[in-house]
Order: structure tokens, then C-alpha cells, then sequence
């Protein structure tokens, strides 16, 4: 990693460290702390003078006024420059989607510190990256994650790497021939050699991804982990799905699905199998521990059920799914049945950006259903989702997510005069204070494994404004041909796309979890 050094031994002075969240769902705060950090783990939290006068001749970081708490972790990311950013508007999912295939390309290593940069600034030091899917052959998937991986390093994240896995109905919710044939003749030769590329068998796949998490397991262990992602329900067979999770199963490795994140999935679901996406891969044998299903906004009773029982995590999105018109996931339902939830920003925040302090604010304030005794997700829910909950996803479980002593020294500093300006009650707890004040990309220090990677609210170990410059420098030149076609192609196709879904999908009424439906209603 290029940049400031890393110092192997210091103090961090604060005038308050989050350590974690404790059972009862209260913050477990130390005042006037110190922290401790020796070769990237935490040796010590104790009150900063005690331990300033154990250890009289190390530098010193934070100061006074900085509250301290665990790096978060973005549960749910595919990319960099949002598709807003791109010309893509936002609507629902599946003619949304299909707009990727003409939005331009910066290459998968700008287009990663793009967002890792805004990652990082807001406090964000892990990330679950599902890349949207691997095109050619195996040489071109190395180059692929090699880019992205070497990026997040770079800029000093830890990332747990996968990437979409399809093998099926990647346009419409049937196969894709049966669908290219219904086009003419010259938009059908364009998009199925395109459509194969993404393709390749499932054995390809798992051979592959078998050799790179062995590979990153020497190279990289503690910055770098790998799992599976089978993009959803609709996009991989029974075959396809037995593959994937026969392959975790013999690699220990975790799986991250997309799944009901829509209600014509849940409906594609219904039709396809006579019952609902997660008793599908329950009565598969895929419901396991080491699941993770990604949104589950439209997860019935029963679904949640399933899912305790077997010890999936759900991985809640919230602003994608208003942003996508997909829906409210029923996230209170969960954590009352003891489900864990993490949280992802998906593709972008409310914002448009990748700043988590807010995301936890939206959750937060989204599912605050009426009522003077409802359940409503506290701020110590909402940060154990952005902390131990998304730690457990992704590979580093048990070195993340908390301030505990021989965990990683993965910190954020940010500071309380920003916060409680002009003044804040003593009674507000803490990480209710945290969770309601903290400004847009709100961090001033950052590390990850002991080093410092953000430093006065900047990334250091990257020119951040040398990487927005070289996007915005090939963002605005001009089309090429190849571009300009991709455009047009993709805007035919979105019309015969649009056609395919309202002939077989009716417009219904029905809501996933609304909280003032009149009585009688559902």
C-alpha cells in the first residue's frame, strides 16, 4: 500500500470510544478513553491516562475531542460510479437493469476507488463487493478481480470479494433464446453473442473461484476474503444452485443471494415453483448458516420463519429499495424473531453516494411504525447491523465489527464538536447522538488493521482528486462508435424488454409491508 506509513505501536486519545453493542442493545461507551493498537490489533482500551502513563513514548493519535467507534461495514456493493451518475434513472428493477448494458465504463480499478473513496470518508472499512457478473474467459475474470481487489488494497479497505453467478433468463423471466428470437433478426445478433460471454458452466466457475480464494488465502488473508453469489432465484437453476452450494459447502466458504427483492420475483417464484423463493431453497438444502439473502423485501411470515430457523443473515437495503420502487423490507418483523440483519447501500445511498452514518439514519427513521408501545428498531439495532451483524457476512467475523481488545484496529474518529454543535444533552446516550448528528461523509480519522487511511476526513494513500480527475476526463470525451451503439441497442431492447413484462405480469395493489394500510386491508 502506497502512502503514510503505518505506525506499528500508538495511542489513540478520545473523549469517548463506542466499543461495541452489548445484548441489551446499549452502546458500550468508555469516557476520556484510550485505545492501544500494536501491529494492527487493538492491545488495549482503558482510560487514555492511564495508559498514556504505561506508555509515556508513543505517538498519539485522536485527541480531546474525537469519539471513537468500529469501522463500518457496507454488507452490499456492486460498483462505483452510480448509474444516476451515468445517465441510467432510477425505476424498477427489471427495466432498470437492463440500462447497465449502455452505460460507459471507467475500467474496474477507477471505478472501484470511486466509491471506496466516498466508502471510506464516511467511516465505511469493509465492504461485501458482488460484482455484477464475469465476461469471457478465465484470464479476463483474473484481470477482473486483480483490478478490483488491487484497488480496495490500495486504498487500504477490506473487501470480501464475489461475483453474480448466472446461468439462466438474463434478460426477461424466461431463457434467453426463446426471448432473442422474438426480436428482429439484427438486435438478436448483437445481444446473444454478448448474452454467452456471460455465461459459462457452473464447473468453470467453481473450478475457478476454488484456485482465486486459495490463491488470496496466501496472498492477502486478513485484508482479503471470497464467497459465492448466485444472483437470484430467476437467474440460476436448481443445477446451478446445487453447484454453488456444494462448492461452499466443501470450501467453507460464506454465499451472498440476492433474493425476493422485487414482487415479480416473488411472483416469478409462485409461478415457476407453486410456492414462495426461500421455501424453494429451503426444500433444496440452501437455506444454511452461512447465507446471507440480499434485500428480502417481499419475505412473508413464514419465509422469516424459515429463515431464524436455519440461521440465514438478511442483508436489509433500504434506500434501494425506494429508490427501485421495490419496497420496504419487513425488517422489524425480523429482528423480532431474532433474525440478523445487516445493512448494504447496494448500488448508492438516498444521497446518491456511499455514506453509511446516513444509510443508518434512513433505516432507522423508515421502520418507525406508529403506535405509543410498537417495536422500533433502536440506534443500538441499527448499529449492530452496520458493525457485528455485516462483520459476520463477510469472512472476517470475530476480527471486526467491535473495539474489543485482539480484535483489528479498524477505527473511526470522528469529531464531537461537529456533533454536538452548539450542545447536546448528557442525557442522549451516545450512540444515539452518533446515529442522528454526524454530517454527510463525516470521518476525520480512519484506520484499518492499525493504519491510517483517512487522515482530516481524506483518504491518504490515493490522490483522491488525481482519480475523480482521469473519470471525469474519460466520462467526458466523446462517444465512440462502439458506445454510441451500445446506447441505441440497449434502448431498443428496454422497449421489447418493457412489452415481454407487461404482457405477462399484471399491475396488482398488493403491498409488502405498509404501516398505515386502513383496517381490514392488507
Amino acid at each position: 500500500m502506497s502512502g503514510q506509513a503505518a505506525k506499528s505501536e500508538y495511542l489513540i486519545r478520545t473523549r469517548a470510544t463506542l466499543i461495541g453493542i452489548n445484548t441489551d442493545l446499549n452502546g458500550e461507551v468508555l469516557a476520556e478513553a484510550g485505545i492501544h493498537v500494536r501491529n494492527g490489533v487493538i492491545a488495549a482500551v482503558a482510560p487514555f491516562d492511564s495508559l498514556r502513563a504505561q506508555y509515556p513514548d508513543l505517538a498519539v493519535e485522536g485527541g480531546p475531542d474525537m469519539i471513537a467507534f468500529p469501522g463500518l461495514v457496507n454488507g452490499h456493493h456492486h460498483s462505483g460510479l452510480t448509474p444516476f451518475q451515468l445517465g441510467v434513472p432510477y425505476g424498477p428493477l427489471e427495466l432498470w437493469l437492463p440500462q447497465f448494458r449502455g452505460m460507459r465504463y471507467v475500467g474496474h480499478r477507477l471505478d472501484t476507488l470511486y466509491s471506496a473513496i466516498e466508502m471510506l470518508e464516511s467511516g465505511t472499512t469493509t465492504v461485501q463487493h458482488i460484482h455484477p457478473g464475469l465476461v469471457g474467459d478465465t484470464d479476463n475474470w483474473t484481470d477482473l478481480s486483480d483490478k478490483v481487489i488491487g484497488a480496495y488494497r490500495d486504498i487500504g479497505m477490506r473487501v470480501s470479494f464475489s461475483f453474480m453467478i448466472r446461468d439462466r433468463n438474463q434478460l426477461v423471466h424466461e431463457d434467453d433464446e426463446p426471448f432473442l428470437a422474438g426480436l428482429p433478426e439484427d438486435e438478436a445478433a448483437y445481444w446473444r453473442p454478448k448474452l454467452a460471454a456471460s455465461k459459462a458452466p457452473i464447473t468453470a466457475y467453481m473450478d475457478w473461484f476454488e484456485a482465486q480464494k486459495e490463491a488470496w488465502a496466501k496472498a492477502d488473508p486478513q485484508a482479503v476474503s471470497w464467497q459465492l453469489a448466485p444472483a437470484n432465484l430467476h437467474w440460476c437453476s436448481d443445477d446451478c444452485l446445487a453447484g454453488i452450494f456444494d462448492t461452499a459447502q466443501r470450501t467453507g466458504s460464506k454465499i451472498h443471494m440476492h433474493l425476493v427483492e422485487t414482487r415479480l420475483q416473488a411472483e416469478y417464484a409462485r409461478r415457476t415453483y407453486g410456492k414462495s423463493a426461500i421455501r424453494h431453497l429451503a426444500d433444496l438444502g440452501c437455506l444454511t448458516g452461512n447465507l446471507t439473502l440480499g434485500h428480502g423485501i417481499w419475505a412473508d411470515a413464514e419465509d422469516l420463519d424459515l429463515v431464524r430457523e436455519c440461521g440465514c443473515t438478511i442483508c436489509h437495503n433500504a434506500s434501494s429499495g425506494l429508490r427501485l420502487a421495490s419496497g420496504v423490507a419487513p425488517v422489524n418483523d425480523m429482528l423480532q424473531r431474532g433474525v440478523p440483519v445487516c445493512l448494504g447501500i447496494d448500488q448508492a445511498g438516498i444521497n446518491d453516494d456511499r455514506d453509511m452514518l446516513q444509510e443508518m439514519r434512513l433505516v432507522w427513521a423508515l421502520h418507525r411504525e406508529p403506535g405509543l408501545a410498537t417495536f422500533r428498531p433502536s440506534a443500538g439495532h441499527v448499529f449492530r447491523m452496520a458493525t457485528e451483524h455485516g462483520a459476520a457476512t463477510t469472512g472476517f467475523e470475530g476480527r471486526i465489527g467491535r473495539l474489543d481488545v485482539g480484535k483489528a484496529a479498524d477505527i473511526v474518529l470522528v469529531d464531537w464538536n461537529d456533533i454536538a454543535r452548539p450542545f447536546i444533552d448528557d442525557r442522549v446516550p451516545l450512540v444515539d447522538a452518533l446515529l442522528q448528528r454526524t454530517r454527510q461523509m463525516p470521518a476525520d480519522t480512519v484506520f484499518v488493521a492499525g493504519r491510517k487511511v483517512v487522515s482530516e476526513g481524506r483518504v491518504t494513500s490515493i490522490d483522491r482528486n488525481a482519480v475523480l480527475e482521469e473519470i471525469r476526463t474519460i466520462l467526458t470525451s466523446a462517444l465512440t462508435p462502439q458506445e454510441r451503439e451500445a446506447q441505441d441497442r440497449t434502448a431498443a431492447l428496454l422497449q421489447h424488454m418493457t412489452c415481454w413484462f407487461d404482457a405477462r405480469y399484471r399491475q396488482d395493489t398488493r403491498r409488502a409491508y405498509r404501516f398505515n394500510a386502513i383496517a381490514g386491508q392488507s
